[in-house]
């Protein structure tokens, strides 16, 4: 299979370029070179590679950020996403597109809603979480007017080796990290209170190519562990594991105007669609990105 992968040189998209390729896939990434709010250059990209598949994964991600530019994130996420399936139609029609959304878009959900399934209700608390629902808008509205095949992927929280520290797990480590260097016993952090479902990357590009092949035109699907933990554990054992010594203290200028207190999603959907589960546990993903943490930072 022909694949090409926008924003292929961010943390996901490392990693899906890798599991495509082990796979056999031809796959080609693009990133800063294709600029997705032009489309004369995704036309450009596509002419050239004539893929079978492609796996939208160009955006701004970043939810703090996307408060005090909401504006951009419209246009790169929205607009760019128009433009990505706009161009496919064009230049290779019978394509798969995989467009990633986010489970952001639930919004603030209730105990008693979890797990999440795909049909539960959209209330975006964030300005990212809104680009997405509009993403989404974007992706139906061409499937039912010209028939396109689009796959939509509701991820839940990723975690992983190579993640940028502007989230939480590597923001976390590479404090810890800089704490025992430098020989402090505290460091600063945000609201951890929150409970999040996390999946490894590695485990959500798997449900990525699995959509490509499996899924069906129009529908979500969640990709999540279906387990919600804890910030405050996950940093204790981010702190067990690094520095046990180390008191962890609430900055008030970390934490987000509105947080959501639980996210916790349901995969049956995508399991009855493609048989995928998840397959790496919670602590050989914190190991690894301590790991990968280290080698960063050029420690042993």
């Amino acid at each position: 299979m022909k694949a090409l992968v926008t924003g292929a040189s961010g943390f996901v998209g490392r990693h899906l370029l890798g599991h495509l390729r082990a796979n056999g896939d031809d796959a080609v990434g693009v990133d800063r070179e294709c600029d997705v709010t032009d489309v004369k250059s995704v036309l450009a990209v596509l002419e050239s590679v004539q893929p079978d598949a492609i796996y939208h994964l160009a955006a701004l991600t970043a939810v703090g950020a996307s408060w005090s530019n909401p504006v951009e994130y419209t246009r790169v996420n929205v607009l760019g996403t128009k433009n990505v399936l706009d161009a496919v139609h064009e230049v290779v029609p019978t394509a798969s597109v995989v467009i990633v959304s986010s489970a952001d878009v639930y919004g603030v959900v209730a105990p008693e809603d979890l797990p999440l399934v795909e049909t539960f209700r959209v209330a975006p608390a964030n300005p990212y979480a809104s680009s997405k629902v509009e993403v989404e808008h974007v992706a139906r509205d061409l499937v039912r007017e010209r028939n396109q095949r689009i796959v939509i992927a509701r991820p839940f929280n990723h975690v992983g080796p190579g993640q940028s520290t502007d989230f939480v797990v590597p923001a976390i480590a590479n404090r810890l990290l800089q704490a025992v260097a430098d020989g402090v016993d505290e460091i600063v952090v945000g609201d951890l209170s929150t409970r999040r479902d996390f999946s490894d990357v590695r485990d959500v590009v798997r449900a990525y190519r699995l959509l490509v092949v499996h899924g069906l035109s129009s529908e979500v699907y969640n990709i999540a562990s279906g387990v919600d933990v804890e910030l405050f554990d996950i940093a204790q054992r981010l702190v067990e594991a690094i520095a046990p010594h180390v008191r962890l203290i609430t900055d008030e200028s970390l934490i987000r105007p509105v947080e959501v207190p639980v996210s916790c999603g349901s995969y049956e959907k995508l399991r009855r669609a493609t048989k995928w589960r998840p397959t790496i546990a919670l602590d050989v993903s914190l190991r690894d990105v301590i790991d990968e943490m280290r080698q960063r930072r050029g420690e042993s």
